[in-house]
């Protein structure tokens, strides 16, 4: 079971490999990757309500900083909550802002599990698209025409390597063939447990054993394919040394008081994180900080290619 469980694995991620469509970058290029904000309608229950301003103080500086932003999966969470508008509601500041993005041309999208509705046209076009400000008498676009899709391929021009971004659910039968009964199940029976303290077993955001499984299973189709690979799912980041393997995982944005993500800039990668600092007069402020890296693409591409 433990082998067909790969080989699904490898057959669902070189399935998203060969149909996804490419951005290419290069030197130039600044490149900021996050995912698994789960932001939600606020409330005991709403993951991201501690991280909120951390995620919008992050993100102004990376629009102001000429970033490309992109968002890798479980963005918003459509298991606990079954309706889209609430959620752009009660993050609107932060909604408005990736539209800036978006108008720039610098903003994508990838679905996950918990939001893999989002490949619904009709969400699309009727809920991403836009909404009505009742205080401006008047209609707001935010992301008329957007494909969110399930995989995106960053081409590095200057080596022309492939990087592909997922989720990192795809093969995991209960988060992608069974989406629609775990969804049932996490609406239904194991968020108001959760609410009382009970942790869910199958989760891979809390069984340390469910994110062992996957890490072994991402990091094996990488070495299978010498294929560069950042998803995120887990919650957990991972950084592997240069000859290692190539299985990046960006952390998520709900953790105590701090969010992680994956930088790219000047044809270097980072492992990041966002988080409250106390000043030395004990006033607290949010700030930077690189965990990892920065390490060359270069070297990486470099160690599989002489294998």
């Amino acid at each position: 079971m433990k082998g067909g469980n790969i080989i699904n694995v490898s057959r669902r991620l070189s399935q998203v490999l060969s149909n996804s469509k490419e951005l290419i970058f290069d030197d130039s290029s600044k490149i900021i990757i996050m995912s698994d904000c789960h932001r939600g309608v606020g409330g005991i229950g709403d993951d991201f309500t501690k991280n909120q301003y951390i995620f919008l103080v992050a993100l102004r500086y990376y629009f102001n900083k000429n970033y490309t932003y992109i968002e890798i999966g479980d963005s918003d969470e459509l298991w606990e909550n079954k309706y889209l508008r609430p959620i752009i509601a009660n993050n609107l500041n932060i909604f408005k802002l990736m539209a800036k993005f978006y108008k720039l041309n610098r903003l994508y999208m990838l679905y996950g599990n918990h939001d893999i509705v989002k490949r619904n046209k009709y969400l699309r076009q009727n809920v991403l698209n836009g909404y009505y400000d009742e205080r401006k008498g008047k209609y707001i676009y935010l992301f008329p025409n957007i494909n969110i899709c399930e995989g995106l391929i960053l081409r590095y021009s200057e080596t022309n390597d492939k990087i592909l971004l997922v989720h990192g659910h795809q093969g995991d039968f209960l988060n992608d063939t069974a989406w629609e009964v775990s969804r049932m199940l996490v609406r239904h029976i194991w968020r108001p447990l959760e609410l009382i303290g009970v942790r869910n077993p199958t989760s891979a955001s809390t069984s340390d054993n469910k994110k062992a499984s996957i890490e072994h299973k991402l990091i094996d189709w990488t070495r299978k394919n010498q294929q560069m690979l950042i998803a995120g799912h887990t919650h957990r980041p991972m950084f592997p040394r240069v000859g290692e393997h190539l299985y990046f995982n960006d952390g998520s944005c709900t953790n105590y008081q701090y969010i992680t993500g994956i930088e790219i800039v000047n044809g270097c990668i980072f492992l990041i994180k966002w988080g409250i600092k106390p000043k030395k007069d004990r006033t607290l402020f949010i700030d930077k900080e690189t965990l990892d890296g920065p390490v060359k693409l270069k070297d990486y591409f470099n160690s599989y290619s002489l294998k």
